[in-house]
């Protein structure tokens, strides 16, 4: 049986994270070809995929992108591919920070990882109705 995201793509992000959250809403709004769907690193879900991989399970600072049977990416690379699937100007933007080495751009999304609970207020986001769909375990 399908599942409704397997032809999505999926955003893992840190739930408890108010610089996360932002994120996921700013995703949210600018979605307009519903391509995306979230998971929370800390989910059942979210969980599986990193166990499955290799990847840290209690550890939520790496944003990661995921498109079920093809490939994830990380971090920098991450931002960069969700700009790029929005499209327009966010498309324009992908395409000049992929002029930067992923080194020197994955440093910055380090930086910017450590410092992000000083960043933001750590509020809930609440979805509205057309907005839970688009969660995986909500």
């Amino acid at each position: 049986m399908q599942q409704k995201w397997e032809h999505k793509y999926i955003v893992f992000f840190d739930g408890e994270c108010g610089v996360c959250n932002f994120w996921v809403q700013w995703i949210l709004e600018r979605d307009q070809k519903d391509r995306f769907m979230f998971a929370s690193l800390q989910s059942g879900f979210g969980q599986n995929f990193l166990s499955e991989r290799g990847l840290e399970t209690q550890q939520f600072n790496t944003l990661y992108l995921w498109k079920p049977g093809r490939y994830y990416l990380e971090k920098s690379r991450a931002i960069l591919k969700i700009a790029d699937i929005l499209g327009g100007i966010y498309k324009a933007l992908s395409l000049l920070g992929k002029l930067m080495s992923p080194i020197v751009s994955d440093r910055v999304y380090d930086l910017v990882s450590r410092n992000r609970m000083k960043l933001s207020n750590q509020k809930c986001f609440l979805p509205d109705q057309h907005q839970k769909k688009k969660f995986i375990e909500v």
